[in-house]
């Protein structure tokens, strides 16, 4: 697409208008497709982290079609309540639909993570999946909604992010292709799997372009995590950070 893309003053609704509310009917398939079925497992990786502690209520932001939402949900207790936050409907339609078919009790809702509809202290636990960049790669509203997850989150509480990383520094045969791969492929098939080449675009710049693992540490601590502790998927490809306020 055009300048937009990189526009970082109109980001967030370019995220809104042409990347979650036009891709949603291939969305899962071509997260399996890019990472080789990997997400799956790094997701469950991600539910463990989140409900560790046994938390009473989690939230999940950025929930999309609800597979975090639902990893988390199998292994939370009975009495957990399990909250699924985004501002795509089409996306909640399909993870409802898939909470349903699971027969899970999942409560999905439409917000905006700048201002989420929830008192202070509200969650013992929090997540997300393959969000968080989108919230913070060249985004205006980076440190609003870092405030924002800091302030529903209970003092004491965690917040768990996968997402997409860098390799190691050390790592330069690896890090020469993953850029190639995340530069290229993921543009290309992107396009012609969903027809859209501009929300592609920007999901694979900001791919190659990311904090790498010690950097998104570094930013989760300096936006006023207490304790920011992270492990390295697949030779640094993707990240698990698990953050306590």
């Amino acid at each position: 697409m055009s300048e937009n893309t990189s526009n970082d003053n109109n980001k967030s609704e370019f995220l809104h208008d042409e990347v979650y509310e036009s891709i949603p009917p291939n969305y899962d398939l071509i997260n399996h497709l890019f990472t080789g079925g990997m997400d799956i497992r790094w997701r469950k990786k991600a539910a463990k982290e989140t409900v560790a502690l046994c938390p009473e209520k989690i939230l999940d932001i950025c929930c999309g079609t609800g597979d975090l939402s639902i990893s988390v949900a199998k292994l939370a207790a009975k009495d957990t309540k399990v909250t699924g936050l985004d501002f795509s409907q089409p996306m909640l339609d399909v993870a409802e639909k898939k909470a349903q078919k699971a027969g899970l009790d999942i409560t999905f809702i439409t917000g905006d993570i700048a201002d989420i509809p929830f008192p202070d202290n509200s969650f013992d636990s929090m997540c997300i999946g393959f969000g968080f960049r989108n919230l913070t790669y060249k985004n205006e509203k980076s440190s609003r909604y870092i405030s924002e997850i800091l302030r529903v989150l209970k003092p004491g509480g965690r917040f768990v992010i996968v997402e997409s990383s860098q390799p190691a520094p050390n790592a330069k045969i690896i890090k020469f292709f993953h850029r190639l791969f995340v530069k290229y492929v993921v543009s290309f098939l992107g396009r012609i799997i969903s027809g859209n080449s501009a929300a592609y675009q920007y999901l694979s710049e900001s791919a190659a372009n990311y904090y790498g693992a010690e950097e998104l540490r570094d930013l989760l601590l300096q936006s006023g995590f207490a304790k920011v502790t992270f492990k390295r998927l697949f030779f640094g490809a993707a990240a698990i950070h698990v953050a306590e306020k």
